[in-house]
């Protein structure tokens, strides 16, 4: 084999894991960029010793505890990304005021394709788009990061006590209590998880589609009628968020009332329903990037609209473009 055909081959069996790698630092780091540059740190390490690997582990358990060795080594800078509704209670809406946070404060979006590798058993599928859910990995982030790696690798990835007691270098009593301390920690961590199918049902593509009718046609009344009574609307980088469907249809046609004939663009984030928010161009035809909407849905009703507002970050992470003609 030639050098230039073994380093193809070498390329190549790196790069397949490159997805699965990618969802494990963003768990580990609640971050969509830092996630990415972990995993190209990671394989870039792993090329550079290859010669090394001996074969003693398989070549995932290998890249496994490299990912592992990256993402610690930038954990221990300390910090620990967030959503607004864990930082502070609700704004009440005559009180709302749009206070930007440093961007490395936030828990960042990511798009399926990016951290989610095709499976063919439903059921690993469903547990894979719930550990990547807003709320799971925000609660993910109170654990200190050893455990975060462990509660990982067990409950998320399945692995022996033994495997990751061998990929930490300690022992399996060790992977055990951590274990047990993450599950403690996360059990008194409030996180509404989004009960969405796998695949979309008939009932929850019907929600979405009267959501993105209302949202579309600026229809409070309609819109109110898809939202929980308790849902949520935040807005990163702002640290404000809302409560209720009054405060949230409030917002909508006071502050936010320049989205007023917007449009609604279907893409996929974190294992839920997402959309691309295109409002009206002020300057021209067509609409210009708002928002990445990503929307929980709990009992057959919208119980969250996390709106990502940098979009010159995120509508090129996720492939969406930068302009709609007014056609579309």
């Amino acid at each position: 084999m030639s050098d230039l055909t073994a380093a193809a081959d070498i390329d190549g069996r790196l790069e397949g894991h490159r997805v699965e790698l990618t969802g494990y630092c963003y768990r580990m780091l609640g971050s969509s960029f830092e996630a990415e540059d972990a995993v190209q740190d990671t394989l870039v390490r792993a090329w550079r010793s290859f010669d090394k690997f001996e074969g003693r582990s398989s070549l995932r358990s290998w890249l496994y505890r490299i990912a592992t060795n990256v993402c610690l080594d930038m954990l221990n800078a300390g910090n620990k990304r967030a959503r607004p509704v864990d930082l502070s209670g609700p704004t009440p809406l005559a009180q709302a005021a749009l206070n930007p946070l440093p961007e490395n404060t936030w828990l960042e979006p990511m798009p399926d394709g990016r951290i989610l590798p095709s499976v063919a058993d439903p059921a690993e599928a469903a547990v894979a788009k719930e550990s990547v859910r807003l709320a799971f990995v925000a609660a993910l982030q109170h654990l200190p990061p050893k455990q975060r790696a462990v509660l990982i690798l067990r409950e998320v990835l399945a692995w022996k006590a033994s495997e990751v007691a061998e990929l930490l270098d300690t022992s399996v009593a060790s992977v055990n209590s951590a274990l047990q301390r993450a599950r403690a920690t996360l059990s008194d961590t409030e996180s509404t998880a989004s009960d969405t199918a796998n695949p979309l049902d008939d009932e929850q593509r019907k929600l979405l589609d009267r959501y993105v009718a209302a949202f579309e046609g600026y229809d409070m009344a309609a819109l109110t009628a898809l939202l929980h009574e308790d849902a949520v609307m935040t807005m990163p980088p702002f640290d404000l968020w809302l409560q209720g469907h009054g405060d949230i249809t409030g917002f909508m046609l006071s502050i936010g009332a320049s989205c007023a004939g917007s449009r609604l663009v279907a893409t996929e984030a974190n294992g839920t329903p997402a959309f691309a928010h295109y409002k009206p161009n002020p300057d021209g035809p067509g609409f210009v990037p708002w928002a990445l909407q990503v929307i929980d849905i709990s009992d057959g009703a919208i119980t969250g609209m996390h709106c990502f507002l940098d979009t010159p970050r995120w509508f090129p992470l996720f492939g969406l473009p930068d302009h709609l003609d007014d056609a579309a």
